[in-house]
This record gives C-alpha cells, structure tokens and sequence, in this order.
C-alpha cells in the first residue's frame, strides 16, 4: 500500500512538498510495535526491516521536497522515517532518538547511514551508542532538525511550521525544485569536482523548459512569475 502511495506521489506532477506527521496526538512515530516482533521468528525479523528500508528509501527519493512535522515521539524507526525526510522540524517538547542498542540490535532503517550524513560520525555513534532520547531544543542545537517551535493547544506547531516552509517552496519553479534536490542528493554522495559535474547536468535540465523563459519574462514585466512545471 505505501509503496503505491510513492508511486502516486511520484509520478503526480501537482505534487509540490509532501509533509510528514502523525494523526495521532503527541505521536510523530514510534517505529515497530515491539510486541508483535517479539512474536516474530528471525526469518520473519530481516524481511520486515528490509520492507521498512526500503520504504523509507523510496521516501528519501521522492523527487519533491519533503518535510517531516515531529509534534511528539519520534523514536527508533520513526527517527529513521524523519531522517529520510529533506527538512525536519520538531515541537521544542518533541522526543527524537535512535534507541534500537537497548533491545541489543541497531537501527536498521537507514539510521547507521543517515544521521552521521546530517549531525556527523562522531556524534551520531554518541546517540547511537548510547540511546539518548532529545528534545527538540537539543535536537536543533545539534543540526538533527532545522526548525524548534514551542508546541501550542492544538498539537500541531511543527506541522503548522512545514506548512509555512512549504509555502516559501510552492511559488518556485517547480521543475527547478526536482532538479535541485536530484543535484543536492547526488552532489553529496561524491567529491566535489564530480559534484559540480552532476550539477552541470541538472542545470541544463532547465534550459530547455518554458518555466525558465516565463521566469525571465516575469521578472522583466516585474510580476510573479506563472509556473507551470513544463
């Protein structure tokens, strides 16, 4: 089913920023329910975390923008699923942690490969080592989320805070916005010489398209540019 869910998203070219959160009060994403995998067979354990892998693999590849709202508990794959997101932003009451070394195993979503990537080696094995479990001030100061906000009655500050971020996205060229994300992800995988060579060729994505000609035409006549994705 969320595999499906991807597809739609990818291929649905109306889609400008996909926002991630939770329905469930105080719950961003609490990972796996451990009482159903304690009943699991150690066949069944690596097919379920190689499906939640790769899930969260088609989400960090998802060509839009993607924002994870953390207005509560993000712990163990729930972390994971934020990490895959492009941008994160968390309640300052908001727990994050990659927990898994209690239970004797490791994050198995992406989380070894992930968080090094976004707060660095040394402090990720620190987290990772130990467990810890932050809050949103202390996951902000440490680069794990870009956003902190004070959480209201409702609920849903971060997610009230992707949607202001989204909306600073949507009057961009949005065929620019796939482009850039694809140059950014694939940029810092390599070395920089072959980093600028990839954003050479996204570039040159763009020249072609009518969204670059109106973008000029737009700020000649001195009005908002009308994007259309073409």
């Amino acid at each position: 089913m969320m595999s499906k869910a991807m597809d739609a998203l990818k291929s649905d070219k109306k889609v400008r920023t996909v926002i991630f959160r939770s329905e469930v009060p105080g719950i961003f994403c609490a990972g796996a329910d451990l009482k159903e995998r304690a009943k699991m067979h150690s066949s069944e354990v690596s097919s379920f975390v190689s499906k939640a892998r790769a899930t969260i693999n088609e989400m960090a590849n998802l060509p839009v923008p993607t924002i994870a709202a953390i207005d509560g508990t993000a712990l163990g794959g729930g972390l994971e699923l934020a990490l895959a997101c492009d941008i994160r932003v968390a309640a300052s009451s908001a727990k994050m942690g990659l927990v898994e070394t209690k239970l004797a195993i490791i994050p198995g979503a992406g989380g070894t490969q992930r968080l090094p990537r976004i707060i660095g080696v040394s402090l990720a094995k620190e987290l990772i080592f130990s467990a810890r479990i932050v809050d949103g001030e202390e996951a902000r100061a440490i680069g794990l989320i870009s956003h902190v906000v004070e959480q209201n009655d409702s609920g849903d500050a971060a997610y009230r805070r992707a949607l202001a971020l989204a909306q600073e996205f949507l009057p961009q060229g949005p065929l620019a916005i796939r482009v850039a994300k694809l140059a950014i992800n694939q940029g810092m995988e390599v070395d920089l010489v072959t980093g600028l060579a990839i954003e050479e060729a996204c570039y040159a994505q763009t020249i072609p398209t009518k969204d670059r000609i109106e973008g000029l035409l737009a700020f000649k006549e001195k009005r908002p540019p009308r994007y259309k994705g073409e």
